[in-house]
């Protein structure tokens, strides 16, 4: 009887010490949480070397054709208030191109229904009506189920992520092939703000 008695309390005492391991527990998860979402933040991808577009003949390219160039891609429409940004593009073009600039456009006509032209149409309405010469590519999709492998990759890099949100939003590409300047519509081409981040990307 002595015995029974004395094997209750070592019982209890085990099961007590059962449930504070098992307490313990949530923390050691929530670390866990907190190590996934910090391998997450270091993994984030902000080169797109490892992409392809496809041009306005169709033909797929490879970004990586752009090494060692600065890029400034931009998703472009025709009948848009930001439409006349044709010219400041091909004026930075033209003043930088010969330091290893290149400025790559995609006709987009997720904004508004205001690229519904065909690629014909929207490289025939650019040369005369703005004399563009840097590269258009392909009519895509930069928003929905839909969006360009590129444009995944633009938006959830770049600084701040965040879908497009109109036409002529621009990114600027160093050399190295990774995402180091994102500006919103609004940022004219010539701007000092665009043109200060553009030329230190090409000097520095």
């Amino acid at each position: 009887m002595k015995t029974s008695l004395l094997i209750i309390p070592i019982l209890a005492i085990c099961v007590y010490a059962g449930c504070s391991n098992s307490d313990n527990q949530p923390s050691n998860t929530a670390s866990g949480k907190n190590s996934l979402n910090q391998n997450s933040k270091s993994e984030m991808n902000k080169n797109i070397y490892d992409l392809n577009v496809k041009t306005m003949e169709g033909e797929s390219k490879n970004l990586s054709d752009y090494r060692d160039k600065v890029l400034l891609i931009v998703n472009v429409a025709s009948k848009c208030g930001y439409t006349k940004q044709y010219e400041g593009l091909e004026n930075i073009f033209r003043k930088y191109k010969e330091k290893g600039f290149e400025i790559l456009g995609f006709p987009c006509n997720d904004f508004g229904g205001q690229e519904p032209g065909t690629n014909d149409e929207i490289r025939t309405f650019c040369e005369s009506k703005y004399d563009v010469t840097f590269t258009l590519f392909d009519k895509i999709k930069v928003l929905g189920e839909d969006q360009s492998p590129l444009y995944e990759r633009l938006t959830k890099n770049s600084d701040p992520a965040g879908d497009v949100e109109w036409n002529f939003e621009k990114f600027i590409i160093d050399r190295k092939g990774d995402i180091v300047y994102r500006f919103r519509s609004n940022i004219k081409p010539e701007s000092d703000e665009l043109v200060s981040a553009l030329e230190k990307t090409l000097f520095e």
